[in-house]
């Protein structure tokens, strides 16, 4: 039996793991074309189909979504791609300046292990961060959605959105100060 939207998102939200099936059956591959459209990469679609499809079901309890469920799909697999698109530039505008402007070498080598050092680094104190303001850090920073939308998705206020996005910066601020200098790139680029 097939069902609405609304009674899929509605099941899903009570852990019926059929109702995801559904889902998954229905919209996985169609999904997986329109972020290989982006990304020109297959495995990376995938990848990215896969994350939102696991990001729903482990948030499952919250999920809201006013849109149909087809729109909310494609809307968070199309924000998935731009972030990896977003990191692929980064990381080339980075090599790019690694090339230019220093030369070859022992400091080249230094500095690329330091770059994947850092990213490892930004992305372990992210995950330390308490749920709440992981969750809304990643969707400020990483979906790009103003404090507004984040705030309509997840129920909060506006204000306890900036007080936790406040919070998260604090705390990895503080959990990054050893590379606060290499920071200030990363910083001016995404905020």
């Amino acid at each position: 039996m097939q069902l609405s939207d609304t009674e899929i998102v509605s099941a899903i939200r009570q852990g019926h793991e059929s109702a995801f099936e559904q889902m998954f059956r229905t919209y996985y591959e169609r999904l997986c074309q329109y972020a290989n459209s982006l990304l020109k990469d297959e495995d990376e679609a995938e990848e990215m189909v896969q994350t939102v499809f696991m990001s729903i079901w482990e948030k499952r309890s919250d999920l809201e979504i006013t849109l149909s469920l087809k729109a909310y799909l494609y809307r968070a697999v199309h924000n998935h791609c731009l972030n990896k698109i977003k990191h692929y530039q980064v990381r080339e505008a980075h090599r790019e300046y690694s090339l230019s402007y220093q030369s070859p070498g022992y400091e080249a080598v230094t500095e690329t292990i330091y770059g994947s050092e850092l990213e490892e680094r930004i992305e372990e104190a992210v995950n330390r961060l308490p749920e709440q303001c992981q969750l809304v850090f990643r969707m400020s920073r990483f979906e790009e959605l103003k404090y507004q939308e984040i705030a309509d998705r997840l129920g909060l206020s506006i204000k306890t959105v900036e007080n936790q996005i406040g919070k998260a910066l604090r705390i990895l601020r503080s959990e990054l100060a050893d590379y606060l200098p290499s920071l200030l790139w990363l910083v001016l680029l995404f905020f």
